[in-house]
């Protein structure tokens, strides 16, 4: 029998709205399930408020996001917030924490008009005892819990006009030197690959998937865009994928600031082409002697 698949709506895309309207849509909108984004905000990370939010819209947290930097009240660098994550995964009965691969260089701040700009320093920095504690640390960590860490592949950068590599172990050979992975199909769009190729080579290593086209901008909805994210659900039904998919999108993707029933209607559209795109298995057939 095939594996119904699991999709869930992280409130990352809604990072504008409070964290119990993002329940409230994405319950509307008939997700599975949901994807904290841990940020400053201290409804995020307390698990007694969410478990209320869990109860209230029947929808169960399965992922936990870790913060992309020091949020109040918690220990700061990365090791720290990892851990800490973990423990509100297994507080609110998650299964899985995302988090990203380290930092290879330092950024300066820029401003341009009333736009503001983070610009890599090649040769400086970067998060190096982050790096050391994933070298040293990071399988003790997953030892001592059931939650699956799953590293995420990051986009390109730009640097004068040209793709730049800001985080370390980034490419698709590399990045298999981590055990669990969560596939983040936007950013294999800024280095020009295509998600369905890159899971034939990952598909070991993948617990977890972020969701999202590329049309020349990152987190697009999954049918706007060139990646062929359609052959990616097939193949993963091919293989009776049983991990979370999260729609991870940019907050105008999602229609931030319209209607609710808008916001309602756009997520569920795209909930449905993807239901549609898992229920057909013909392209990952075809691709299965690869």
């Amino acid at each position: 029998m095939r594996i119904v698949m699991n999709f869930l709506f992280s409130t990352g895309s809604l990072y504008t709205y409070s964290i119990e309207r993002c329940f409230e849509l994405a319950a509307r909108a008939g997700f599975d399930g949901v994807e904290i984004m841990v940020d400053a905000r201290w409804d995020t990370r307390q698990p007694a408020f969410l478990q209320m939010l869990m109860d209230r819209y029947t929808l169960p947290i399965v992922t936990i996001h870790s913060p992309f930097g020091n949020v109040p009240g918690w220990s700061g660098g990365q090791p720290a917030l990892i851990t800490q994550s973990v423990r509100l995964a297994e507080n609110v009965g998650a299964s899985t924490v995302v988090h990203h691969l380290p930092a290879r260089v330092d950024y300066a701040a820029v401003s341009v008009g009333h736009r503001r700009f983070r610009l890599p320093i090649p040769g400086r920095g970067g998060e190096r005892e982050y790096q050391r504690w994933l070298l040293e640390d990071y399988a003790q960590l997953q030892a001592e819990t059931a939650i699956a860490l799953c590293i995420e592949n990051m986009p390109a950068r730009q640097l004068l006009g040209r793709p730049f590599n800001a985080h370390r172990w980034n490419s698709v050979a590399e990045i298999q030197r981590f055990p669990t992975l969560t596939m983040d199909t936007t950013h294999l769009g800024t280095w020009g690959l295509e998600p369905v190729e890159v899971y034939a080579l990952w598909e070991q290593r993948v617990r977890h998937i972020h969701l999202s086209n590329f049309n020349g901008r990152e987190h697009r909805l999954p049918e706007d865009g060139s990646l062929c994210l359609d052959q990616l659900l097939a193949r993963l039904a091919a293989n009776d994928y049983q991990d979370a998919i999260t729609l991870e999108l940019q907050p105008d993707s999602a229609r931030a600031g319209a209607k609710d029933g808008k916001i309602v209607h756009t997520l569920s559209t795209s909930l449905a082409h993807c239901r549609a795109w898992a229920a057909t298995q013909k392209p990952a057939i075809a691709m299965s002697s690869q």
